[in-house]
C-alpha cells in the first residue's frame, strides 16, 4: 500500500490518498509528515488552572455554566480511561450525547481486547507520548511523534497496539454512543 500526503491550504486539511495494491501497509507519521497549523479565532482565549501534585477533582455547583476541574490520571480509570461522554451522571458536567474523550494511558504492549466492528461513530485519536499502532483492516498506521493524530468515521473497523512504554493518547470521539465498552479482563 501506498499513501501520498498532501498539504492543501485553500481547504486547510491534511489528506492522505491510499493506493491498494502496493507492498507497505503500514503508514508512519513523524519526522517530515505533513500539518496544517490553525490559528484561533477572534474572542478566542486560554484560561490557565492550576492543579497541584495529587490534587481531587473539583467539581462546582452544577447547572448552567458549571465547570468541572480534574486530572485526567485521576479521573479517566472510573471509566477506563473515558473522561467525557453518556456515561456519566446526567448532573455531571462531563455527560454528553455529542462527544467523548479519553486519556489513554497505556504499557507497553497493550492491545484492544477485541476489534471494533460496525463502528458508528468518527473519531480522532492524538499521540500524547510513546508510539501507537492503530490498526485497520487494510492498513497499520503507526504514531511515532507527539502531535500525530490519525481520523477515521463511521463504519470504519478498528483496533490499537501500544508500542512502548507508558504511552499515552487522547481520544475524541462523536457522538457519544453505548454498546462499544470492552468488559475488563477478570
Amino acid at each position: 500500500m501506498t499513501d501520498r500526503t498532501t498539504n492543501d491550504p485553500q481547504a486547510g486539511a491534511v489528506h492522505a490518498e491510499t493506493k491498494p495494491g502496493a507492498d507497505d501497509a503500514t503508514t508512519e507519521l513523524g519526522a517530515g509528515a505533513s500539518s496544517v497549523p490553525t490559528e484561533l479565532g477572534a474572542g478566542a482565549s486560554s484560561v490557565p488552572t492550576e492543579l497541584g501534585a495529587g490534587a481531587p477533582s473539583v467539581p462546582t455547583e452544577l447547572g448552567a455554566g458549571a465547570v468541572y476541574v480534574g486530572k485526567a490520571d485521576l479521573d479517566a480509570p472510573e471509566e477506563q480511561g473515558w473522561l467525557l461522554g453518556h456515561f456519566r451522571p446526567a448532573d455531571d458536567p462531563r455527560h454528553s450525547a455529542a462527544v467523548e474523550i479519553k486519556w489513554g494511558r497505556h504499557p507497553k504492549g497493550d492491545r484492544r481486547a477485541r476489534w471494533v466492528t460496525g463502528e458508528e461513530r468518527t473519531a480522532l485519536l492524538v499521540l500524547i507520548r510513546g508510539r501507537f499502532h492503530m490498526e485497520f483492516p487494510d492498513r497499520t498506521v503507526v504514531l511515532t511523534e507527539p502531535g500525530d493524530y490519525v481520523v477515521w468515521g463511521r463504519g470504519v473497523d478498528h483496533s490499537w497496539l501500544a508500542e512502548e512504554e507508558d504511552t499515552v493518547v487522547l481520544t475524541v470521539r462523536w457522538p457519544s454512543v453505548a454498546g462499544y465498552k470492552v468488559p475488563p479482563a477478570e
